[in-house]
């Protein structure tokens, strides 16, 4: 069964040529109401000149009527079926142009020519008209003559009708005048008119475009406009917000990219620096080459962590992964690094996570190098499995996290003490948060009694 068709589609639209078409809006709008009022001109002047028409015919046929009934009134009907006519004091009414009949008999008028032998075949029929058409148009009309309800005779009238196609040969033409001059008036006024309505869309298109490549601030707000045009500037208002918006995120990505391999990057400097300062044993020269190795693993997870963020931002994160597992691994690693660091627990068995485990290490990373910062003697990280959800609870024994800094906690660049002595660029949260919300998780500062907790909640898997 095939779709409705909407009923628009069944009616016949007014179709310009392709290579008529103007190319700007403004032309193409005119010839739309040029295209359209030809229409409306069109069926008007028709249905004027029809009317018209109509109208003229119905006076000739109430002018014979009157004729005939004036003619009828001279004319006496007596016994026998014999017909008397009288002179009128007014002679006119039997000008020419009107028979008088007894039965078939002309009584009264010229008896030559085509007006006359339409005439005779009007007799006896009753009311009838008739028409003659060109050389001299003429109409006709036949009124019975009674005599105790039997038809004794006739009078017929005539008109000409040239003086009548002469009003309406004229109002033809005068209607097709005044059309073409309303329909020039029409598209020079509609094209004047839209072109003074675009201006200020044009001017609002080309603001925008300043501000874009710019990057201002700036923004048509709601102030008072006409609706179309205050539509107009919500868009472009909600356009340049969303290019801000990809604006910021490029740069905060470019900054949280430099953030994260600054760790990985200064390691392998310095492993190559230490390498090349003086001969190694191959046993250093093979830790070295481990140690490089597997920061350079590093940095390629947080790229593609990175990438991954971006390409899902909108979506949630494929993939599954053990997240105890995760976290352990990302505990042992950590203590390797901080030799002299905390002691790390990890609780919690079978919570499997809808991400992939890259996607895993790299929220859960930023929240154990921060609980490993600050801790003083342990971090404790607890698996749940929820009905539909896995979380993550990031806790340690540290100072935890100042009353007047929790509202800008996650914001991209923000650290509650810059001068703690780490290189961190406060990054690393705001990245976490983005990546958990991109997997349709999130992140958030738990309740604790002593120390930071955090809470990472992430779609069961």
């Amino acid at each position: 069964m095939s779709a409705r068709r909407p009923l628009s589609s069944w009616i016949p639209q007014p179709r310009v040529p392709r290579l008529l078409r103007p190319a700007t809006l403004r032309g193409r709008l005119a010839l739309l109401a040029l295209v359209t009022t030809t229409l409306w001109v069109v069926i008007l002047t028709a249905g004027f000149n029809v009317a018209l028409a109509a109208r003229l015919r119905q006076q000739a046929d109430d002018l014979l009527r009157t004729r005939a009934a004036a003619v009828a009134a001279t004319v006496e009907a007596r016994p026998g079926g014999a017909l008397v006519v009288h002179e009128p004091s007014d002679d006119r009414a039997l000008d020419v142009g009107v028979w008088i009949y007894q039965g078939h008999q002309l009584v009264e008028g010229t008896s030559a020519g085509e007006p006359h032998t339409v005439a005779d075949r009007l007799v006896g029929h009753g009311r009838a008209y008739a028409q003659i058409g060109e050389p001299y148009a003429t109409r006709l009309y036949a009124l019975p003559v009674t005599y105790h309800g039997r038809q004794i005779g006739t009078v017929v009238a005539s008109v000409g009708l040239d003086a009548y196609r002469t009003t309406a040969d004229a109002a033809l033409a005068g209607s097709i005048a005044l059309g073409l001059l309303l329909l020039g008036g029409i598209y020079l006024v509609t094209r004047t008119l839209v072109g003074r309505a675009l201006r200020p869309v044009a001017a609002m298109s080309a603001q925008a475009s300043r501000w874009s490549e710019r990057g201002a601030a700036e923004r048509f707000g709601s102030a008072a406009r006409p609706a179309e045009l205050a539509s107009l500037a919500a868009s472009l208002d909600e356009l340049l917000d969303r290019l801000a918006a990809v604006l910021r995120h490029e740069q905060q990505q470019s900054a949280e990219l430099s953030h994260e391999l600054r760790t990985p990057l200064a390691r392998i400097t310095a492993e190559t620096d230490w390498l090349t300062a003086r001969p190694r044993t191959p046993a250093q020269q093979r830790a070295s080459h481990e140690a490089i190795a597997t920061s350079a693993a590093g940095m390629q997870r947080i790229c593609e962590s990175l990438l991954s963020e971006a390409r899902t931002r909108n979506g949630q994160t494929p993939g599954r992964c053990d997240l105890p597992e995760v976290a352990r691994d990302l505990a042992r690693r950590a203590a390797e690094h901080r030799r002299d660091g905390p002691a790390f627990t990890v609780g919690g068995d079978h919570a499997t996570a809808g991400v992939s485990a890259t996607v895993a290490e790299r929220i859960l990373t930023p929240l154990l190098d921060n609980a490993a910062r600050y801790a003083t003697h342990r971090v404790t990280v607890q698996c749940v499995q929820l009905a539909g959800s896995v979380q993550v609870t990031v806790r340690d024994d540290g100072p935890g996290v100042p009353e007047d800094f929790r509202a800008a906690l996650f914001e991209p660049g923000r650290r509650a003490d810059p001068g703690d002595g780490h290189d961190g660029a406060g990054l690393g949260l705001a990245l976490a948060r983005r990546l958990a919300r991109a997997a349709v998780g999130d992140i958030e500062l738990a309740d604790s009694d002593s120390g930071a907790a955090f809470t990472v909640t992430l779609p069961a898997g």
